[in-house]
């Protein structure tokens, strides 16, 4: 019964969108009324969403935003106006039928049901809805049976009547069932394609340690082996020579030592674990031969440690390539929580610029990083510079230690 209320709303705004559309032809007149009608019409869609949700317990998310022109949307005539204004028109006309035919029910039922309180003032020959005789006691018992029998019955009939208006606020003031369907699929291949990439970026990182290990550490334990071996052989013939042996092996531990701390640093570093993105990041910074300054928000904390990886190999592969190609001055790092569920990396300096993130395996590394947790890297770099690279990660709640 409420759709006879909303309904002449929904009409007012209507005929205000259709009397400027009308015209429209006479040098842009009918903005006047088009654009505040679709205002309307818009205000009206978000309450009859609540209204739909308080009392058919059905949710209706709002449309998100369009790829459309932006001066569409300066005039108000994006897809959502558009759909608001045509439910506006279609609940003008439902909510008056409806309405009306349910309250006639409705009012007819109840007049039916009170029937013994005013039978003995009605004549023998008095009927109802022009077929059905009250006169008398036994009609009079019929028709009040009935009328009692079909009011009870009302709700489950005004529910089925409903789903009417459920089924025109979902089609026409919630998401488009062919954009969520559109944005599944693009959803599907894009993890298809980050279930590949981030398959081939493992796959590569275990055969750059396995590679590294091979011809650096391992070569190295392989001579102090043997340097290791001759020494014991000549210890009891020539200690001079034995002694030279030692010293050599203990200098190529030493180097053994060192290639395996930069093997290590590949992985996670110890100092990420044990204190978090701003040691680690300042550490990277330390290291660096350009100048580095980090900022790092109070409010970044710990995250969840994947985040917290691939923001620091993120931090670690960019101020290399800094180093390395940029010709730059100073760099600058700053971490921050954009929200509560984003981080963002920022990684900025003023070298030469020219960065391509679609060239060099360093970048589609990072971006394959950086993907495969639905997070994602911009690279501004213009000739002549400066360049700037962001990181954004979506965040997870960091699960509470037991």
């Amino acid at each position: 019964m409420l759709n006879l209320l909303t309904a002449v709303v929904a009409l007012v705004v209507a005929l205000l969108a259709l009397t400027g559309l009308l015209t429209l032809p006479a040098f842009g007149v009918g903005l006047l009324l088009l654009v505040p009608a679709l205002a309307l019409a818009r205000v009206v869609a978000s309450a009859e969403r609540a209204r739909v949700e308080a009392f058919l317990g059905q949710r209706i998310l709002p449309p998100g935003p369009t790829d459309e022109p932006r001066w569409l949307g300066a005039l108000l005539l994006t897809r959502p106006y558009r759909r608001a204004a045509g439910y506006a028109a279609i609940h003008a006309l439902w909510g008056l039928l409806s309405g009306s035919i349910v309250l006639a029910v409705l009012g007819t039922l109840l007049a039916g049901t009170a029937l013994p309180l005013y039978a003995g003032r009605l004549a023998e020959d008095a009927v109802v809805l022009t077929l059905l005789p009250v006169g008398t006691w036994g009609s009079g018992a019929v028709v009040w049976v009935a009328s009692l029998a079909l009011l009870l019955l009302t709700p489950v009939l005004a529910r089925g009547v409903t789903a009417v208006d459920r089924g025109l606020a979902r089609a026409l003031l919630g998401s488009d069932p062919e954009e969520e369907i559109a944005h599944l699929a693009e959803r599907v291949d894009s993890l298809t394609e980050t279930r590949v990439a981030t398959v081939d970026s493992v796959e590569a990182e275990r055969r750059r340690i396995e590679r590294d290990l091979h011809d650096g550490p391992q070569q190295r334990l392989v001579a102090i082996a043997m340097d290791l071996g001759m020494a014991r052989d000549r210890f009891a013939t020539d200690p001079a020579a034995a002694q030279e042996l030692l010293d050599k092996a203990h200098a190529a531990s030493k180097d053994a030592i060192v290639e395996m701390r930069q093997v290590a640093r590949g992985i996670v570093p110890p100092i990420l674990a044990d204190r978090g993105l701003d040691a680690a990041v300042s550490a990277l910074a330390a290291r660096s031969p350009v100048p580095v300054t980090v900022d790092v928000g109070a409010d970044v904390g710990r995250v969840e440690p994947s985040r917290e990886a691939i923001a620091y190999f993120c931090v670690s592969e960019l101020l290399t390539n800094v180093a390395k190609h940029a010709r730059a001055s100073r760099a600058t790092v700053r971490i921050f929580r954009e929200g509560a569920d984003r981080l963002v990396v920022l990684v900025d300096d003023d070298g030469v610029g020219g960065a391509d993130a679609t060239r060099g395996t360093g970048l589609i590394g990072l971006r394959q990083r950086v993907s495969a947790v639905d997070g994602t890297l911009d690279v501004t770099s213009p000739v002549g510079g400066p360049t700037r690279a962001a990181v954004v990660l979506p965040l997870r709640p960091v699960p509470a230690p037991r």
